[in-house]
């Protein structure tokens, strides 16, 4: 059931509304410039055309070329595609942080891979890193580690720009001095999905090889997302089966989608600076105020409020004495759209990995706030109206219940 009262979207890191400059873009190609760009007639080159343009325009904000700009169904298939190495798959072990998203985290474990522990903030601890990478060869040299096997080298290193739960920044620059220092050769993939919302990608990340991207989270539209891939990083298709993206990935481009993703990331880009201000600041006085309630802390921050190594519209609370799935829905039915950052699985909840990675008491409730381009005051304030409320009236009924 809808609530009868207006809605605080408090879940933009799960997804963005469309931009109205971005719907105008994509709109001419929903209709009548509908052509296939693989083809040889006037349509088809017409739909190529724009495909080249936002491919240089994405490589713009991106700070690459625009030749390493690949095109794909999203941030899930360029993680993928990145781990993996594509088919047949890149030999070797992936390493990533312990709080990757699941498209990182999933491919890696199931090719064998390493997580590695991340700092209480979040970023991944450095000493582990250099301790994981020491412990393989590098691609070339399987001698470098005693008794290792090409099968036993690292393969790829995966870091994400920014926590898509807690919204913790890495520093890639560091983590691309120890893999060079330690493991050179390998190549840095970097899960830019979260972080490109907030940060100038064409510099934090320019010392990644592979960068992954999605529309989606910048205000532009689902099913199109992004991989950079660096000249001179090999990386064989993950879809086969056509031409396409000189051949790195088959299939027919998504016109409309591809040239909406440009245009969100470029009005990203041109209004970072300015909303970036205006969402941290709404975010901070989202968060000062909940803080305020008994038993609830800021999951990476400290009791100095500084922010700082945080993306602007994330608010990440551990809260005490609370059941998770009760507070979501509560907060639902109250118009409050949020995250717990856990799952329901079996009757049974089970804690979200960034939260088991960061030490998040297991009998506290994980919250998620996160905000966007077009969040207001006015979801700020239903926030700091409805939160505390709920926050008390599942204590009061637990503890009618505990008597």
């Amino acid at each position: 059931m809808v609530p009868d009262h207006p809605i605080a979207d408090l879940d933009h890191a799960a997804t963005t509304s469309v931009r109205p400059e971005v719907r105008a873009a994509m709109a001419p190609f929903l209709d009548d410039r509908f052509g296939n760009p693989s083809g040889s007639h006037a349509r088809a080159r017409e739909a190529m055309r724009a495909v080249d343009e936002a491919r240089e325009r994405i490589a713009v904000v991106l700070g690459c070329a625009p030749d390493e700009v690949v095109f794909t169904s999203g941030a899930t298939e360029a993680d993928n595609h990145a781990v993996t190495g594509g088919l047949p798959i890149r030999s070797g072990i992936p390493l990533c942080s312990a709080v990757e998203h699941p498209a990182v985290l999933h491919p890696v474990h199931a090719l064998g891979g390493r997580s590695v522990a991340v700092d209480p903030t979040g970023r991944i601890d450095p000493d582990a890193l250099v301790v994981a990478l020491g412990e393989l060869g590098t691609p070339g040299f399987a001698g470098d580690a005693i008794g290792a096997t090409e099968a036993e080298t690292v393969s790829v290193v995966s870091v994400m720009t920014a926590n898509n739960e807690v919204g913790t920044i890495n520093d890639l620059d560091a983590v691309a001095d120890i893999v060079d220092r330690v493991a050179p050769g390998t190549p840095l993939h970097t899960d830019a999905a979260q972080g490109a919302a907030w940060l100038d990608l064409a510099k934090l990340a320019s010392r990644a090889q592979l960068v992954s991207v999605s529309g989606h989270k910048v205000g532009g539209p689902k099913g199109v997302g992004v991989l950079v891939v660096r000249h001179g990083t090999s990386l064989e298709p993950l879809i086969r089966g056509g031409s396409q993206e000189h051949g790195r990935r088959a299939g027919t481009l998504n016109v409309p989608g591809i040239v909406g993703c440009a245009a969100a990331l470029e009005s990203t880009a041109v209004r970072r600076d300015e909303t970036n201000r205006r969402v941290g600041a709404l975010r901070d006085r989202m968060a000062d105020g909940l803080v305020a309630i008994d038993g609830v802390t800021e999951t990476v921050v400290g009791a100095d409020r500084d922010r700082s190594h945080v993306i602007p519209g994330i608010c990440h609370l551990s809260i005490r004495g609370v059941d998770s799935e009760a507070l979501l829905y509560l907060l639902d039915s109250h118009g409050v759209a949020a995250s717990a950052a856990s799952s329901c699985q079996s009757g049974a909840q089970v804690a979200s990995h960034v939260a088991a990675a960061l030490g998040v008491p297991a009998d506290a409730a994980t919250l998620r706030l996160s905000l966007g381009w077009d969040s207001t005051g006015a979801d700020v304030d239903r926030a700091l109206e409805v939160i505390p409320a709920v926050v008390e009236r599942i204590r009061t009924f637990a503890g009618s219940v505990g008597r």
